[in-house]
């Protein structure tokens, strides 16, 4: 068997010598990359890090297994109903309910409790906090509710 001849070489040019752009190549790989560094010139006395790419976060879970359920809801915002002498004056005169509320419900969650527990609409809310640690409202009512069948029928204290 004879050697076969390769059939890249063409047949008038000379294996031995490599072209001008392969010998370039050659040089540029000797140099390195790193041989002619250029200093950054710094403008500002002060350093700015520089701003990274900042991916958003995609969770392989969720943290939460369930949403929670709400911490205040009507039954929890109105404990009582308050039937002392000067709350059913309160009542009789006034046109207004005394509640006994929870201490971190505000007043727009008292009158929501209000009008989903008893369907009673307020004109406005009155709130304090007792000497003994608890809260107070004091929930007017619009003029076409009478706050003495409201006490009567559905909180039943009168």
């Amino acid at each position: 068997m004879a050697l076969k001849e390769n059939k890249d070489v063409k047949k008038g040019s000379k294996p031995g010598k490599p072209s001008a752009k392969a010998s370039a190549a050659a040089k540029a790989t000797l140099r390195g990359v790193h041989s002619k560094k250029v200093r950054k010139v710094r403008l500002s006395t002060t350093f700015h890090r520089p701003k990274t790419l900042q991916l958003s976060r995609a969770p392989k879970y969720p943290r939460k297994s369930i949403p929670h359920e709400p911490r205040l809801d009507a039954h929890k915002v109105i404990i009582n109903p308050l039937n002392t002498e000067s709350a059913m004056k309160k009542i009789e005169e006034n046109n207004t309910l005394v509640f006994i509320c929870d201490v971190k419900a505000n007043k727009r969650q008292i009158k929501e409790a209000l009008k989903k527990l008893y369907d009673v609409d307020c004109v406005k809310v009155n709130t304090l906090i007792r000497p003994d640690g608890t809260k107070k409202a004091y929930a007017r009512l619009t003029p076409d509710v009478d706050a003495l069948d409201i006490a009567a029928t559905k909180l039943s204290i009168v």
